[in-house]
């Protein structure tokens, strides 16, 4: 099922990054024991009942030299664009205000779904505050806490009463990929170079490309589905911060694919963003390929590219299962390497190993490398097996899961990885108390 995506939109001190908090619960605050991995409070995943969706917090984008009215404006602006359902978010203690009737005039032209949630009920006096709130014309307004968790699960029943419909049935030979980047790095015109035709705009200006374009192609025999996720689009005067707001349009494409091709330009080298947004093709359990673009600009001898790769390994030590392709989108030089690993990172992300196999593999590992003491204990590993493909996850059943330290956890996926491949795809290992 492909996910529906809520935004929550209000003027500022409403409540709602609470609300997205609670809504969002626990993945908000998922952290691994990874460096160089990012994360932004912005977007996220929510489910409810058995839907799963993606979430946006206007509230956590940050403006540039926006007034108030400005910055409340951008964010419904945003909500309308990117939304299939809208949360509304008032303050139930201060009353209707004229930002809040500004956002409800903005809302009622989009003929997106909006729900009314009328925050900061947390007592029954204010209860009636709410009636206040039918002057808006929205619908009717639900009381809720974001505090308190009061009245979040009617605004939840509500979203998933609203979301379209979108069951789909992916075709199961078709493998679908995204390109990502931050802006101006070639992504449009790799695009073109894959397809071997101008399918996109192609220019040096940054945010060109206004949407995330869909296309099919057949290549050697194979189905594939790129999309381009280039840059933002706008509907009239949106004064968003480009990094992130490019980076949660990206998370969109990151979700709907199989694999993920993160473009690096080659003649500027690798820079804080396009480790921020690696993370979060990491982060997504999907298959990696990093695509270091605009290779024929480099002046190069027959050590060049052994220290690109020597830094993009320091730069990106939790994309270390990532293989690399170099090429020139605008030559279309060494454009089919890029196919060769799409290929690989879809076998691993579907590999399934046989219990027998993966239990060898752990007790060797063991034999070479014992486990040593860690917090008050000693890790036993009594068995394992796979659970999941897209990721490849397995489960230890273990004496206690608190004796695995981080560094021994990246010893087994080694030697996973070492066993079987894996190329192209993250490895996730669970530990299990066996009862």
């Amino acid at each position: 099922m492909s996910e529906g995506v809520v935004a929550i939109v209000g003027r500022a001190n409403v409540g709602k990054s609470t609300i997205f908090n609670r809504i969002v619960g626990e993945r908000v605050s998922i952290v691994e024991d990874t460096p160089g991995v990012t994360r932004d409070r912005i977007y996220a995943h929510g489910s409810w009942l058995t839907r799963d969706f993606r979430i946006i917090d206007t509230g956590g984008i940050e403006l540039e030299k926006s007034d108030m009215t400005a910055s409340i404006k951008m964010q419904a602006e945003i909500a309308i664009e990117e939304a299939d359902v809208i949360v509304f978010v008032v303050n139930g203690r201060e009353g209707v205000t004229p930002e809040d009737s500004m956002v409800a005039r903005i809302l009622q032209k989009s003929k997106k779904p909006v729900i009314l949630a009328v925050n900061k009920i947390d007592d029954n006096k204010y209860k009636d505050n709410i009636y206040d709130f039918y002057v808006l014309g929205i619908g009717d307004p639900i009381p809720v806490s974001g505090v308190h968790g009061i009245g979040i699960g009617d605004v939840l029943d509500e979203v998933i009463r609203l979301l379209p419909n979108k069951d789909t049935i992916n075709d199961p030979e078709t493998i679908r990929f995204s390109i990502i980047g931050r802006p101006n790095v070639g992504k449009s015109s790799l695009t073109n170079a894959i397809l071997g035709e101008d399918r996109v705009i192609v220019s040096n200006i940054e945010g060109t490309t206004r949407d995330a374009i869909d296309t099919s192609f057949t290549k050697d025999g194979q189905k594939y589905t790129v999309v381009d996720t280039a840059g933002m689009r706008k509907r009239g005067k949106i004064y968003e911060n480009v990094e992130k707001y490019s980076v949660m349009r990206a998370m969109s494409a990151i979700d709907d694919s199989d694999i993920i091709l993160v473009v690096i330009d080659g003649e500027r080298g690798i820079l804080e963003q396009d480790k921020h947004i690696a993370g979060y093709a990491h982060e997504s359990g999907k298959g990696v390929v990093l695509v270091v673009n605009k290779w024929d600009a480099i002046e190069k001898d027959s050590k060049t590219m052994q220290a690109f790769n020597k830094k993009i390994r320091e730069n990106f030590k939790y994309l270390d299962y990532a293989k690399i392709a170099y090429v020139s989108a605008l030559k279309k030089q060494r454009i089919d390497t890029i196919f060769d690993l799409i290929n690989e990172a879809y076998e691993s992300q579907h590999k399934r190993i046989p219990t027998n196999l993966f239990n060898d593999v752990i007790v060797d590992a063991q034999l070479m490398n014992p486990t040593s003491n860690f917090q008050g204990g000693r890790l036993k590993i009594y068995y394992g097996s796979q659970v999941a493909i897209t990721p490849p996850t397995f489960v230890l059943f273990v004496n206690d899961p608190k004796f695995l330290h981080f560094s021994y956890k990246r010893y087994l996926e080694n030697k996973l990885r070492e066993a079987f491949g894996f190329d192209g795809s993250p490895v996730h290992i669970i530990c299990r108390k066996r009862e």
